[in-house]
């Protein structure tokens, strides 16, 4: 199974396994990360599970949607590595992608 890291607000890092085709959101959630709330609940229609992604890994994830992007500009803690964890399906060839937890807006 392949491996998620998660850096938490505090930037502890904790290895997470993930299971393919759930989100990067779900994984993070089901693994007991209170500070992603998630709140729309993977609909793309809020921006609670924003993170920072690897920029190693920023070839290897699906292109940002439109709505994705609307939303991420709607937060002060935007940067150039700002994904919506709840669109970013996790896969074997995304094993060791390390994601960050954004401030809380």
């Amino acid at each position: 199974m392949a491996k998620l890291i998660v850096v938490n607000r505090a930037g502890e890092e904790q290895a997470v396994e993930g299971d393919n085709g759930l989100s990067v959101m779900e994984i993070i959630r089901d693994n007991g990360f209170d500070e992603l709330l998630a709140l729309c609940g993977g609909c793309c229609s809020c921006a609670t599970c924003h993170v920072y992604v690897d920029p190693a890994f920023a070839g290897a994830l699906s292109p940002m949607s439109e709505d994705e992007n609307d939303l991420l500009d709607s937060s002060d803690q935007r940067n150039e590595t700002s994904r919506l964890s709840c669109q970013l399906v996790f896969s074997d060839a995304l094993d060791g992608l390390r994601v960050t937890i954004a401030p809380e807006d």
